[in-house]
C-alpha cells in the first residue's frame, strides 16, 4: 500500500515543502488539504476522492480551492470532504465566503463519524491538544497493516495508545530541540518528544512531517537526535512514496 507526501511544511509553504497533505492512491483517500493539494488531481484522475481533515488551520485546507476545476472537468468524479462539524462550518462560511472564494467546489460534506469502513479499511480518529483543536487519524489497512496520522499537537495529548503497534507513524516535528520551549506555546511537537512518543508506543517506523518552513535546509530536525531515541525515524519530504 503506497503512500505519498503532498505536502510536508507547516504554516506557508517555501522553495523545498509545501503544507500538509498525505495520499493513499490504492484506496483514494487523502488527509488534509495544504497547498500541496494542487498535486492531487494528477495523482488522483479518475478517482472518486475521500478526504480527511485534521482541523481548519488555513495550512491545511487552503488547497479545498484547487479542487474547483478538477471536479468541474471530472478530473476527480466525486470527492467527500470528511470532517467534525465546526471544521465544515468553517470551511463553507469562511474559506468559501463570496468575498474570498465565491465559488464552492461541488463537495459532498460528512461528519466524521467515529468509526469509517472504506474500501477495506477501517479509520478512527482521536482529539489532540492544538489552539482550536485537531484530530489525529489511524487506519487499519486491507493486508493487517496500520496507519497513524498526527499532526498539530503537543505530545502531551492522551494519544499513545491510540497509536500503538501501528507499522507507521506519522507525526508532525515542527520545531527542533532548539525551540522546543515553543512547542507547548503553540500547540506543535519538537524532535525528542516526537522520538520517545514514537519508542514509548512501540511503532514500527516514524516519518517526520510539518516542518517548520524557516528550515528548509536537509536537516531541520536533526535526525541524528531522534534516530538515538527512536532508530528508524525518517524525515518526510513532498512527493516521497513510501510502502505502509
Amino acid at each position: 500500500m503506497r503512500l505519498v507526501f503532498l505536502g510536508t511544511g507547516g504554516y506557508h509553504p517555501n522553495e523545498r515543502r509545501q503544507t500538509a497533505g498525505l495520499f493513499l492512491p490504492e484506496l483514494g483517500i487523502a488527509f488534509d488539504a495544504g497547498s500541496g493539494t494542487f498535486r492531487l488531481p494528477a495523482l488522483a484522475a479518475g478517482t472518486d476522492l475521500d478526504l480527511f481533515l485534521t482541523h481548519a488551520h488555513l495550512d491545511h485546507i487552503q488547497g479545498l480551492t484547487y479542487l474547483l476545476v478538477p471536479l468541474l472537468l471530472e478530473t476527480i468524479p466525486h470527492c467527500r470532504v470528511h470532517a467534525a462539524p465546526a471544521v465544515i462550518d468553517a470551511v463553507r462560511m469562511h474559506l468559501f465566503a463570496d468575498a474570498i472564494f465565491p465559488v464552492e467546489p461541488e463537495f459532498e460534506y460528512v461528519e466524521l463519524a467515529p468509526r469509517v469502513e472504506l474500501r477495506g479499511a477501517v479509520i478512527t480518529h482521536v482529539p489532540l491538544n492544538h489552539p482550536g483543536g485537531s484530530v489525529g487519524y489511524r487506519l487499519e489497512l486491507p493486508g493487517g497493516r496500520s496507519l497513524a496520522y498526527i499532526t498539530d499537537t503537543t505530545t502531551d495529548a492522551d494519544y499513545g495508545d491510540f497509536i500503538r503497534g501501528v507499522d507507521l507513524l506519522v507525526h508532525e516535528c515542527y520545531f527542533s530541540d532548539d525551540l522546543a520551549e515553543w512547542g507547548p506555546k503553540t500547540g506543535h511537537s519538537s524532535t525528542t518528544l516526537v522520538a520517545s512518543k514514537a519508542r514509548d508506543s512501540r511503532v514500527g517506523r516514524l516519518y517526520l512531517t510539518h516542518i517548520d518552513p524557516h528550515r528548509p535546509d536537509d536537516d531541520p530536525v536533526d535526525l541524528a537526535t531522534a534516530r538515538a531515541i527512536f532508530p528508524e525515524t525518517y524525515l518526510a519530504e513532498d512527493l516521497l512514496e513510501i510502502e505502509v
